[in-house]
């Protein structure tokens, strides 16, 4: 059973944001991906990722409620979280995002592809 999904997101325009603790950044327009991870119930979390009305509790949630943000495809892999994040070429945009508790040394779980 698959425990890890991959976002495919299309960002129509530039978009800046305020990411929790992160910090402000700003993301240029085109396609990105995110790799995440459920141990359970993963099709509740994609559900809720899906929707643009949430608390904003994880780093992806403040991508996903631009009004720019638009997930395109949902990929899912029976692999760990990081081995797939690894796995996929793209740029950083923003140092540990949905990273911040990683233990193999992603810099982020979030690229600009």
């Amino acid at each position: 059973m698959a425990t890890t999904y991959q976002l495919y997101i299309k960002l129509a325009q530039d978009v800046t944001l305020t990411v929790g603790k992160l910090g402000t950044f700003t993301l240029p327009t085109g396609r990105y991906v995110y790799t995440g991870s459920a141990r359970k119930n993963i099709e509740s979390r994609v559900r809720r990722h899906l929707r643009k009305e949430k608390r904003l509790r994880w780093h992806i949630d403040y991508l996903l409620s631009h009004p720019a943000a638009r997930i395109t495809r949902i990929g899912f892999a029976d692999s760990a979280e990081c081995v797939a994040n690894k796995a996929i070429a793209g740029r950083i945009v923003i140092p540990r995002f949905g990273a911040s508790d990683c233990r193999a040394g992603c810099v982020s779980h979030l690229k600009r592809l």
